[in-house]
């Protein structure tokens, strides 16, 4: 039998007063100071089916990437070029925000914002994809998966897409021109040929009531926030800023506060284990 504090029934009846009180005190409900962001841990090739893959867990969020390559013409206009196509999928599993069935628009407009910041960083030129001009040419399938979701799944990811890349090792391939064909070596792989000075190191806030900025929101905090404003950073110079995003309405007053706050965030990345 499972017990119900009073805590947790005015949480659920009064989620904006519940957040507002602690929040007067400077402190989150998790225990967290407003600017300071959740423990990250990553974990790589833990799909030994995948060619790349990662696994990420940013306090209660987890997300798993696995990278699939496949072998495909090159658009007639882009011969040179192979593709990179990130997806995210927020199954039921992860969370009872979420329903069964074909892809949510959150998940759609999630995988867009990450195609959009891998693009951005530049971490993989396409042009090192490309097997023969105008002949054939890599596609790497980035599928990532949310298992657990508690909030700032966009941060999750975009980690473990960019880890699952530098995971990634792809068959040597060769195309014949007589016959047509693209053979792959069974005994030499090679490392994907990414830009190790671009990769991007994101981190996410929330804006409360106009006035309180919190970073790395939780699953509680999301539905209470007026915007969402991420913040990505390079992780050869962190003063390097390589996008801004918004979502939502206001927020601008705050953009200077997020991006110091990125900034001291990424050192701390950089200066861990993690992106070594």
């Amino acid at each position: 039998m499972t017990t119900t504090s009073s805590s947790d029934i005015f949480q659920r009846l009064h989620p904006r007063v519940y957040l507002e009180r602690f929040l007067a005190e400077n402190v989150r409900p998790d225990g967290r100071p407003l600017n300071v962001a959740r423990d990250l841990a990553v974990n790589v090739g833990s799909i030994s089916t995948a060619d790349g893959s990662a696994l990420v867990r940013l306090g209660n969020t987890t997300v798993v990437c696995g990278v699939k390559a496949e072998i495909a013409e090159p658009e007639l206009d882009e011969g040179v070029r192979g593709f990179l196509v990130p997806n995210l999928d927020l199954p039921a599993m992860c969370s009872p925000r979420f329903k069964p069935g074909p892809p949510s628009e959150e998940a759609q407009v999630l995988s867009d914002r990450l195609n959009d910041a891998l693009v951005a960083s530049n971490i993989l030129p396409l042009t090192s994809l490309s097997i023969h001009p105008n002949k054939a040419a890599w596609v790497l399938y980035v599928d990532a998966i949310c298992i657990n979701y508690d909030g700032n799944v966009f941060d999750a990811a975009l980690i473990a897409m960019v880890e699952a890349l530098r995971n990634t090792q792809l068959p040597k391939a060769t195309y014949d021109e007589e016959t047509g064909r693209t053979t792959c070596s069974r005994k030499i792989k090679v490392p994907l040929e990414l830009n190790h000075t671009s990769l991007p190191v994101p981190l996410s806030f929330g804006v409360f009531d106009s006035t309180h900025v919190l970073a790395d929101p939780t699953s509680f905090e999301e539905p209470l926030l007026d915007t969402t404003i991420s913040i990505i950073m390079s992780n050869a110079n962190p003063d390097r800023l390589i996008s801004v995003s918004q979502l939502g309405a206001g927020g601008n007053d705050a953009l200077l506060t997020c991006v110091e706050a990125a900034r001291v965030r990424c050192r701390e990345i950089v200066g861990s284990d993690i992106y070594k």
